[in-house]
């Protein structure tokens, strides 16, 4: 895809604006430059632009989104788009109107995020654990160890992936009792560890600089907890992603419904079902509006009223 030169700039200022004002991420980046991108290339092939489209025109490049088989939510992602782009051409004079004020997206129900249950949870870091020990050379025990340590801190802290790879050597250190956690819109916030999560940092910390001596370069002088050959220098979202799904699929789970950002969930569903307070696992996760956290609460109601229709004396009557 490629958006017509005009389109391009304009795209680029959008995005320039995004980054210093609001600390967009590069991922949060990119998926902005696709979705204009596509809809730069929409505009084209019917002769227009960003500054010259009406209200018409990008309701009809919804209906093409939908005729091309586009989930109601990918459309909604690509109208929120087209709204703050409008926005900032309109505070910048770009245009004088916002053709994308008055449209109104594709209705969408908010489904109830995928999530492993205690014994679940238990049964991976069991097997995991298990797997380290097991191990039969050094190499494979430090990976072995590297993901039991990664499961163990991701139950413990709730820590998006890509805050979770990113980690730094610093975060093992033996007295850490919290961790600083630089998340979205390059805020920062403090998350507590427990005792297993810093147990796990710290074998698998003492494993890496165990090998470090018979490498040219060893992994223990990364910065980076998790280190890598990579371009980023630690270990990849989709390499943890993979990893973790042998493991669930090795703990005679179904590795569909396993991934780093289902733990997550687990994470915050399970505090919310042993009483912790909403607010507090807002800030664990480092959401910016309560009403993200709030999908967790109806997780929680789900397993009541299950919990009521099949353990009540009279639910069978």
């Amino acid at each position: 895809m490629r958006a017509k030169p005009a389109d391009g700039k304009l795209i680029t200022l959008f995005l320039d604006m995004l980054a210093a004002e609001q600390g967009a991420g590069d991922n949060t980046l990119q998926a902005y430059r696709r979705d204009l991108t596509d809809f730069s290339e929409y505009l084209g092939r019917t002769g227009q632009t960003f500054v010259t489209a009406g209200t018409e025109s990008l309701r009809d490049y919804l209906a093409d989104l939908d005729t091309r088989g586009f989930k109601s939510s990918s459309v909604a992602r690509r109208l929120s788009a087209m709204r703050h782009l409008y926005r900032f051409l309109l505070n910048e004079r770009v245009r004088t109107d916002d053709p994308a004020a008055i449209l109104s997206g594709p209705r969408r129900g908010r489904g109830l995020p995928k999530v492993l249950s205690i014994s679940d949870v238990d049964r991976m870091l069991t097997k995991a654990r298990e797997l380290a020990q097991a191990a039969d050379a050094p190499l494979r025990q430090l990976r072995a160890l590297r993901l039991y340590c990664l499961l163990e801190v991701l139950y413990a802290t709730g820590l998006r992936v890509s805050e979770l790879v990113s980690l730094p050597q610093s975060a093992a250190r033996r007295d850490a009792r919290m961790i600083v956690v630089r998340g979205k819109g390059d805020k920062e916030r403090l998350v507590p560890l427990n005792d297993a999560s810093r147990q796990a940092m710290a074998e698998y910390l003492a494993a890496m600089q165990a090998l470090a001596s018979t490498a040219k370069k060893g992994a223990a002088d990364s910065k980076w907890l998790f280190p890598s050959f990579g371009e980023s220098g630690h270990l990849t979202r989709q390499h943890f992603a993979r990893d973790l799904k042998e493991l669930a699929a090795a703990a005679g789970l179904s590795p569909r419904l396993v991934s780093p950002h289902v733990l997550r969930h687990a994470f915050a569903s399970h505090l919310l079902h042993n009483g912790a307070d909403l607010r507090i696992v807002q800030t664990l996760l480092g959401h910016t509006d309560i009403s993200t956290t709030q999908i967790y609460t109806h997780v929680v109601e789900e397993r009541l009223k299950s919990l009521v229709r099949d353990l009540h004396p009279l639910a069978e009557k």
